[in-house]
């Protein structure tokens, strides 16, 4: 049986600005001009201070008034409450200028320094540009180029040749075999650098060695230990090898030196182009002035916005009209909503700067003695409710703050998520950073006996020893996060 009911309910709802707020929060300082120029280019009534940008956006201060431009989102009742005098304030201190500025910013000179771009070549680029140097028909120029376009970003052609002949018919119209494929391999697998499109490491690997002087007795039984010993040399077997070839020590440490002399990603040397990890823009600045910590903001997180005057222009004069017709009331509600998202904007922007500077505060005061020695070891656990506890924000707000953005201090550029982590405890109850515990597994490993490294075992008593309560697996653990091998690969001749 159907029936209609009434019931009420309490629901949080995110407004519109808020999840414009949150949405600021995560872009990092080096992408928020792009973003600034978004919102720049949607809302004509947004525009950056005259004194910074003379020349641009002019052409949004013109409006053009044709019947189709105008999308009135309002009723008749909303154009009758509509307080003209809210938006055409002549006064100083009007509430749509907008200029910060203010001791958390650093010199305002250094904020018109552009963010160097980096030209080069790239890896691909640097193939292709080598084609000349064979003697290739137009056909065969093509089928090289599909090659070439298969090779990844480390320098391997890790794509079945059949593959490549289906790419060239279907794609291309080209038609080709796979023994013509392998030849135009062979070529490419001249040039520079060496290694280049091949098909897995051990190929990359021994056609190094083949560019090298074959009168070197190193170079001889390195590329015999590739070539039969591939197995047993990636697993550091190397007294198998030694047998296997009746080599003397000092033989046998020459040929594997040789070996790890190779480049086992010929393409990684050719940084790709365009990618945004390639540049670190600190969002922070932190500076040690004898003892005192000196907190600043990148200034580029306060840029120079203001609401458009020709817009403020526009209402007046509507303004002082009599006549009072359904195309001037929609030019209003239509220039209402635009500066009304304008300063939903620049207080988001506002905004933005107060969260980032005081979660940062609360993360340079807890990790104060850090912040004043750089020794990873005095860092304390710390847990994103630490910080949203300190700043009254919510852990969400601080995890967003945290996420992608990065502070500059005299012992380096770190990541703001760099300063958080668990905690563990030692034999005297004391609560420590897993990031310390982490530091002092890499120190161990690092001073270790490299022709006896120390095994996770021999690791685990020893930071027991040290009074801290580890178990095996958890260090195991720690020396994977570390990107630190096992003992047996570490071990060194």
């Amino acid at each position: 049986m159907l029936k209609q009911t009434q019931q009420q309910k309490l629901l949080q709802k995110l407004s519109p600005q808020q999840i414009q707020l949150m949405k600021l929060l995560q872009v990092p300082t080096v992408n928020l001009e792009e973003r600034i120029k978004e919102e720049l280019e949607e809302n004509p009534a947004l525009e950056y201070g005259e004194e910074a940008h003379e020349d641009e956006f002019k052409e949004q201060d013109e409006f053009e008034s044709d019947d189709d431009e105008f999308e009135p989102d309002g009723s008749e009742s909303d154009y009758d409450n509509i307080d003209i005098s809210e938006y055409v304030n002549d006064g100083d201190d009007e509430v749509a200028d907008y200029k910060l500025r203010d001791d958390n910013y650093p010199d305002p000179d250094e904020s018109n320094k552009t963010i160097p771009v980096r030209v080069e070549t790239s890896f691909h680029e640097h193939l292709l540009s080598q084609l000349g140097m064979l003697e290739l028909d137009d056909r065969q120029n093509a089928i090289a180029e599909q090659i070439i376009g298969s090779i990844d970003d480390d320098g391997y052609l890790r794509r079945e040749v059949s593959a490549i002949v289906d790419d060239l018919s279907f794609s291309q119209n080209v038609s080709t075999d796979e023994e013509e494929i392998r030849e135009l391999i062979k070529k490419i697998q001249e040039f520079d650098p060496p290694g280049v499109c091949c098909s897995d490491l051990k190929e990359c690997l021994l056609l190094q060695l083949k560019r090298k002087p074959q009168d070197d007795p190193g170079v001889r039984t390195a590329y015999l230990i590739l070539e039969n010993y591939f197995d047993e040399f990636t697993k550091k077997h190397y007294e198998k090898i030694q047998k296997a070839l009746s080599l003397s020590d000092e033989a046998l440490k020459e040929s594997i030196n040789q070996i790890i002399r190779l480049n086992p990603k010929p393409g990684g040397n050719y940084a790709t182009l365009n990618k945004a990890e390639s540049y670190v823009l600190p969002d922070f600045f932190i500076l040690n002035n004898s003892g005192k910590l000196e907190l600043t903001l990148n200034s580029r997180n306060a840029p120079d916005l203001r609401i458009s005057g020709g817009y403020r222009e526009m209402l007046k004069e509507y303004d002082r009209g009599d006549k009072k017709d359904k195309r001037q009331k929609e030019a209003v509600l239509f220039i209402k909503q635009k500066i009304d998202a304008a300063k939903w904007f620049i207080d988001a922007i506002k905004q933005r700067q107060h969260t980032l500077l005081s979660t940062m505060e609360s993360i340079m005061d807890y990790q104060r003695e850090f912040f004043l020695t750089g020794d990873e070891t005095t860092m304390k656990p710390m847990i994103l409710k630490d910080i949203a506890d300190r700043t009254g924000l919510d852990i969400s707000t601080v995890s967003r703050v945290a996420n992608s953005k990065y502070v500059q201090t005299e012992f380096g550029t770190f990541k703001l998520k760099f300063f958080f982590s668990e905690s563990l405890s030692t034999d005297s109850g004391e609560e420590v950073s897993t990031r310390e515990v982490k530091k002092i597994l890499s120190d161990l490993i690092e001073a270790e006996n490299k022709r006896k490294p120390l095994s996770d075992e021999h690791l685990t008593k020893m930071l027991q020893d040290k009074g801290y309560n580890i178990a095996r697996r958890t260090v195991a653990k720690y020396r994977e996060q570390l990107n630190i091998p096992v003992a047996r690969l570490r071990k060194e001749l």
